[in-house]
């Protein structure tokens, strides 16, 4: 449940960082390399800070 939460912020920071690059004139080329890289971030940082030890 938890990784589901951060996973919804982590949504809310790529989606207002799109739309800065966007209205900043940044091709869209370039918005979704970075909407990518971020993707993969959130999922890797999600997954480690919400993942019970063994």
């Amino acid at each position: 449940m938890s990784l589901i939460i951060y996973l919804i912020g982590f949504a809310f920071v790529i989606g207002g960082t799109a739309w800065a690059l966007v209205s900043a004139g940044v091709s869209t080329e370039h918005v979704l390399i970075v909407t990518v890289i971020l993707i993969g971030v959130a999922i890797l940082t999600g997954v480690t800070r919400t993942r019970t030890r063994d």
